[in-house]
């Protein structure tokens, strides 16, 4: 059996999936607790811890992409989301693994904790 099989593919789409939710919580919990010193808004907080951890989940992501296909294959996995936009590669975009995308979406949301402060007023 191929790692490049669709069904590899979608075995380590579903993964992904799955971890999704456990990791944005995990990843999003220092920031909340940071911004509610501050004093920032409850909603505010949401969206900026949101934000904060959505750079460590597509990391991790990656890595798990990685690690399951190698460096040189990954961007197999990655062409065969595009494909499938509609139901394994939903809201899948190739910048998402682009490390400066991951680097400007933290320090936007690491910006937005003394702004979303300063908005709750």
């Amino acid at each position: 059996m191929s790692e490049l099989s669709d069904s590899n593919f979608k075995r380590i789409s579903l993964i992904n999936w799955i971890l999704t939710i456990p990791m944005i919580v995990l990843f999003s919990w220092p920031y909340y607790y940071a911004a509610k010193l501050v004093g920032m808004e409850e909603s505010f907080r949401y969206i900026g811890a949101f934000m904060f951890s959505l750079p460590f989940m597509f990391t991790i992501m990656h890595g798990h992409v990685t690690m399951a296909l190698g460096s040189v294959h990954r961007e197999h996995y990655y062409r065969w989301l595009e494909e499938h936009t509609f139901s394994y590669g939903i809201l899948f975009t190739p910048t998402f693994v682009k490390t400066r995308f991951r680097l400007i979406f933290l320090i936007v949301s690491l910006i937005f904790l003394p702004v979303g402060y300063l908005l709750s007023f």
